[in-house]
């Protein structure tokens, strides 16, 4: 199960109690105050790690506890401090505060951490609190509490080029052919829904990460279809590669249809309009196709590539304009 949008509650340990004791020995007449100091309560840290590609793992409990650390004993004996307790997500999860919904931390790479509840720290025991003008002190403190807090986990996926595109515009047979992911394909709208990446090795030295982003149709920004889940994760990727089908079963337009893409781009979140673009036109096997990639150019006064997914035909062109545009944001 894919899961890329979690509520959970974490809650940090309680750090022990002091303790209060006096040494009680034969010989020893003044044995003087000897309670140990409180452990300090755990903490709830949430860790990106590498291999993990969804928020299933954290979303199987929905209250995290770390443990409380251990009260001081006699004889100077301080608690056991407990150990963190650690939540592993994707990298490319915000955490973030669901009450007053502020991010606590964007944790880009693996081995980003943020520590989302943090432990009680322990109490004094009384032996802290000898002086010379307190010579049997019965003071002690007893632990900190524990720090609880509601939080949001949300999951955006990390690539250099997002995959962009109506419905069973060829984007996951593309990125099939391309590299070694395996996403489902089918004739039929919302094939993807969840994203899927792949790595592309143009050659030996150079590869990039491509996504296969679930489909967009009209009022994407609003909720409707795969529309927000699609939108929040092409945030991320540098370049997008707008796939355009030249024959579309539903008889629509094929220039409308990247109009209303971009559309819901624009609605979305006006940066996203701004992002590098290339346009291609799939399945250029179907008779029409070389048509449909004239008049895009002709429309959009801009270069359109066309290509086949099937045959192979213009895919070497594809991956050297990607990564000569890759190249480009890298110097900028």
């Amino acid at each position: 199960m894919f899961v890329d949008r979690v509520q959970i509650e974490v809650e940090a340990g309680r750090g022990g109690d002091g303790c209060l004791s006096f040494r009680r020995e034969r010989f020893v007449p003044r044995g003087g105050p000897d309670g140990g100091d409180g452990g300090e309560g755990g903490s709830v840290v949430i860790r990106a790690a590498e291999g993990v590609d969804h928020l299933a793992l954290a979303a199987h409990r929905k209250h995290w506890r770390a443990r409380s650390g251990s009260a001081g004993q006699g004889s100077n004996r301080h608690g056991r401090s407990a150990k963190d307790t650690i939540i592993e997500v994707p990298p490319g999860t915000v955490v973030r505060d669901a009450q007053k919904n502020f991010i606590l931390k964007d944790l880009k790479q693996a081995g980003d951490s943020v520590v989302a509840a943090k432990g009680g720290r322990g109490g004094k025991g009384n032996a802290h609190f000898k002086s010379a003008t307190n010579r049997a002190p019965r003071q002690f403190t007893r632990g900190e509490a524990a720090e609880v807090r509601s939080l949001v986990l949300e999951l955006k996926v990390i690539a250099d080029v997002g995959l962009i595109g109506k419905p069973n515009a060829g984007k996951s047979t593309l990125l099939a052919r391309l590299s070694r992911a395996k996403p489902a394909i089918a004739d039929y709208p919302f094939t993807t829904k969840r994203p899927h990446l792949g790595r592309v090795d143009v050659n030996r030295d150079q590869s990039f990460v491509l996504a296969d982003i679930p489909g967009l149709i009209e009022g994407a920004h609003q909720g409707v279809g795969l529309g927000l889940e699609f939108l929040r994760h092409i945030e991320r990727t540098k370049l997008f590669v707008h796939l355009v089908e030249p024959m579309p079963r539903d008889q629509t337009d094929p220039v409308d249809n990247y109009r209303s893409v971009r559309h819901e781009l624009l609605q979305y979140e006006q940066a996203l309009g701004e992002r590098p673009e290339i346009v291609v036109v799939t399945k250029m096997e179907l008779p029409d196709a070389e048509m449909v990639r004239t008049e895009l150019t002709q429309t959009l006064d801009k270069e359109v590539l066309g290509i086949s997914a099937v045959t192979g035909a213009g895919l070497d062109r594809l991956m050297q304009t990607i990564l000569l545009h890759l190249q480009r944001e890298a110097v900028a």
